[in-house]
């Protein structure tokens, strides 16, 4: 599972969120809700209020979060180092 930022086009938070993930090397793909009407009114079902919206494998928050993006970086460090040592 990779990482997917839900966001906006003009979105600050959007792009602080991205610039951060970019920075710390951590591959994700952007889904342009303007364009994914049913995946916007799916993210405000489950209780969503703001852009980006990052779902990650080990968290989903929405908001530029440095301190989780932070927190991802690590989770991925570890898991490759995980998977580095098994082979």
């Amino acid at each position: 599972m990779g990482v997917t930022v839900f966001a906006t086009p003009n979105c600050q938070q959007c792009a602080a969120t991205e610039r951060r993930l970019t920075e710390l090397g951590i591959d994700f793909t952007v889904i342009d809700l303007t364009r994914n009407p049913q995946t916007m009114a799916q993210l405000a079902d489950a209780g969503y209020r703001q852009v980006p919206v990052v779902v990650a494998p080990n968290a989903t928050w929405s908001g530029h979060r440095p301190d989780l993006i932070d927190d991802l970086a690590l989770h991925l460090l570890a898991r490759r180092l995980e998977e580095a040592a098994k082979e």
